[in-house]
């Protein structure tokens, strides 16, 4: 036997114990599972895509539209709320 050490989000790590756990498995358990099957079926054993969110092309689309917002261009008026202060 050997040791593998990994870092992870304390949040994260505390959301898959508690799923594990559901399921009656400890984190060593469930990731030596996941090796296994990937060793097994030489592939990671789920489908790995990216989120079209954050693509190059959508990210600058939505900073351009947050500059056209901060300086009020092609928005419509009720599409704006307007700070209490700007009366």
């Amino acid at each position: 036997m050997t040791n593998v050490t990994i870092r992870m989000d304390e949040g994260l790590k505390k959301q898959s114990e508690a799923l594990f756990d559901e399921m009656g498995l400890n984190m060593t358990t469930a990731i030596t599972l996941f090796i296994k099957t990937a060793v097994r079926e030489n592939r990671i054993p789920f489908e790995i895509r990216v989120d079209p969110f954050y693509s190059a092309a959508n990210q600058a689309r939505l900073r351009a539209a947050a500059a056209d917002m901060d300086a009020r261009r092609n928005v419509a008026p009720h599409d704006l709320i307007e700070d209490e202060d700007d009366d």
